[in-house]
């Protein structure tokens, strides 16, 4: 490769969030990142966050979603925003199962856990993130079943995946800008 292209390869940060998607959406993010115009971007559409801030009124905005839309999915046993959550490695919420023996019964546990960077968010994110969790309560796989899911509680489901990916990419290369 060419020093010139190797130098110019450095010099623009990766978009590691938006790597799924088209060229063109990457160099729209690209060309707001150069311009300073990616914090603009998101205010204009996301401009305050939401007041969903302890781990009690997660639950309860979590609960009022899952009794919505999947009245007859398993209990949550923990719902719960969580430090340990790194979004660098991909996640932004977890769903966990656990199954156990106890005696001569198999019991089972349904946790969900949002990263603490949503504690400060649009509520547009973190219903994104509620929903994505929620799916897998139904569809333990990403597959076309878990999307339509996800879909059919959050219409706008992948535009606002795409803005929060942007978000992301905001976060790290540029800092955060709720507060």
């Amino acid at each position: 490769m060419p020093a010139k292209l190797k130098s110019l390869e450095f010099e623009q940060p990766k978009l590691k969030y938006l790597s799924a998607y088209s060229e063109k959406v990457q160099s729209q993010v690209q060309q707001m990142l150069e311009q300073k115009k990616l914090a603009a971007y998101l205010l204009s559409k996301y401009p305050t966050t939401h007041q969903i801030t302890s781990d009690k009124a997660l639950r309860s905005y979590v609960m009022s979603l899952k009794n919505q839309y999947l009245k007859k999915s398993a209990p949550l046993s923990q719902i719960k925003y969580d430090d340990k959550i790194h979004i660098i490695n991909n996640a932004l919420g977890l769903h966990t199962y656990v199954s156990r023996v106890q005696g001569n019964k198999l019991k089972s546990k349904h946790e969900i856990r949002v990263g603490s960077l949503f504690k400060k968010a649009p509520e547009a994110f973190l219903a994104m993130i509620v929903v994505h969790e929620l799916a897998h309560l139904k569809e333990k796989e990403h597959n076309k079943a878990f999307y339509k899911l996800c879909q059919s509680m959050l219409p706008d489901y992948y535009q606002l995946e795409l803005d929060l990916r942007i978000y992301l990419t905001q976060v790290e290369l540029l800092g955060r800008i709720y507060s």
